[in-house]
């Protein structure tokens, strides 16, 4: 039986998105999470998921900081990206970190339905009215470089990425994990190995760099 995680936060899209999952492959079983801890649980705990349906944007989640994690702690899982954002350069982006497609949120019932036939057959689903502006602009270096960098990263370094980027210190990251400090110590040590930084300086500057904002950069 194929499997399929829907991730969005809005309940009516997330409806949607499954009744297009339900017409596309008959008998399919559709699993639901409205934030990225959800998601990342429910990958842990379905080994069987063929296809994860992101939304870029949900609680936990920001550009493509969501399709990072994903990425890097179930590589062997499909991703179809959902988003309002479909700049040409927004959706190479997502397709160099990692992505199997872009459906836009405009798309009918039935580009979804075909976009989730293309790539459980292993293939990649863009918008026919995108897919030659993104096909004429070439793979980012940096973007490509960074997706291997993040894949590096266990979930819970991650984490504590993520709040090392909200400028928050070792301590207080203990505190919001529930984790000892010294743990905090030895996960931002291999952060900084896995990354190629030398301090926290700079790690902000690599995670700030998975906002859409940087789409726009040629």
């Amino acid at each position: 039986m194929t499997t399929l995680l829907i991730a969005d936060d809005h309940p009516l899209f997330r409806a949607a998105l499954r009744q297009a999952a339900r017409e596309s492959v008959d008998g399919c079983h559709v699993i639901e999470a409205a934030d990225l801890h959800g998601v990342l649980d429910a990958l842990a705990g379905d080994p069987d998921i063929d296809l994860v349906l992101l939304d870029l944007h949900m609680p936990g989640s920001q550009g493509l900081s969501g399709l990072a994690t994903l990425r890097g702690q179930f590589p062997s899982v499909a991703v179809l990206v959902v988003s309002a954002h479909d700049e040409a350069r927004t959706v190479r982006r997502v397709l160099d970190h990692g992505a199997s497609g872009f459906i836009p949120k405009s798309a009918s019932p039935t580009e979804i339905a075909e976009a989730i036939r293309s790539v459980l057959d292993c293939g990649r689903w863009l918008p026919p009215a995108l897919a030659q502006a993104v096909a004429a602009l070439p793979a980012d270096p940096a973007d490509v470089d960074l997706a291997s960098r993040l894949a590096r990263l266990t979930e819970q370094q991650y984490r504590v990425l993520a709040l090392l980027g909200e400028g928050l210190l070792n301590k207080q990251i203990a505190d919001r994990l529930t984790i000892q400090e010294r743990t905090v110590k030895a996960h931002v040590t291999a952060i900084f190995e896995k990354l190629g930084v030398r301090n926290r300086t700079q790690a902000g500057v690599l995670l700030r760099s998975l906002d859409l904002a940087d789409s726009a950069r040629v």
